[in-house]
């Protein structure tokens, strides 16, 4: 089974950019991860389950081509700017601090958190995704919950 790619685009753009930026943390780099995503999957001669394979695939790809980035020396040797140059706001909403918080931490913790709480995956679904059993989802999961916890905190503690 495959599927027209212009369907599959407006369907899937929005989660497989969430998910890029989720690891990447550049709307640039996210933005050419999904595009580079559809190519693979129009070049690709593989055959496909269902529509829910699909989407898992898209993902997985997604995924690893934001790792890739990642790791690639561009991304390592880049440097973001200030936030005093972006000229930040002084009310920032809960919302802002949550989202703050996710992407402050570790790429393997920010990525299960994405899938579990932003694309509604179930735990054995994110194990296949991310390649690790249920445990260490499990595991990942708690210890993601745990960071957020004490940043989200420590931020509300900042703020009196």
């Amino acid at each position: 089974m495959k599927i027209p790619i212009d369907d599959l685009v407006p369907a899937y753009k929005d989660c497989i950019f969430r998910t890029a930026f989720s690891i990447t943390r550049n709307v640039a780099d996210a933005e050419d991860i999904v595009q580079e995503t559809f190519y693979q999957y129009i070049v690709t001669t593989r055959d496909f389950e269902n529509e829910e394979h699909i989407k898992a695939w898209l993902l997985r790809t997604a995924i690893n081509k934001a790792k890739n980035i990642r790791i690639s020396f561009w991304s390592q040797k880049r440097v973001s700017l200030p936030d005093s140059m972006w000229g930040t706001s002084p009310q920032i909403s809960d919302d802002q601090r949550l989202i703050k918080a996710v992407l402050s931490l570790p790429t393997k913790y920010r990525i299960v958190i994405h899938l579990y709480y932003y694309e509604d995956y179930s735990v054995n679904e994110i194990s296949q995704l991310v390649r690790a059993t249920p445990s260490a989802v499990k595991n990942r999961l708690l210890r993601a919950r745990r960071m957020l916890k004490d940043k989200l905190k420590e931020d509300w503690h900042d703020d009196e």
